[in-house]
């Protein structure tokens, strides 16, 4: 599981645009994302320098918290 902070994110649709784009790149993940926190995990086999590329491409800053644990990286 990845986690990170990501700053910006006050709608659904960040919650939308931010879900999107990583399940474009790997149709796999799953995606949750705590609005109020401005926080999202992901379970995918893409690193979180991969994940956080994605995230900016949709218009929101992310830092990863912490190393992904072994769930995130069933496959990697």
């Amino acid at each position: 599981m990845h986690r990170f902070n990501v700053e910006g994110m006050s709608c659904s649709h960040c919650v939308a645009a931010v879900t999107r784009v990583i399940v474009k790149a790997d149709a796999a993940a799953r995606v949750q994302v705590d609005l109020a926190a401005e926080k999202v995990e992901v379970e995918s086999t893409l690193s979180d320098e991969q994940l956080v590329a994605l995230m900016e491409e949709a218009g929101y800053a992310a830092r990863p918290v912490g190393p992904p644990s072994e769930a995130g990286r069933q496959g990697a």
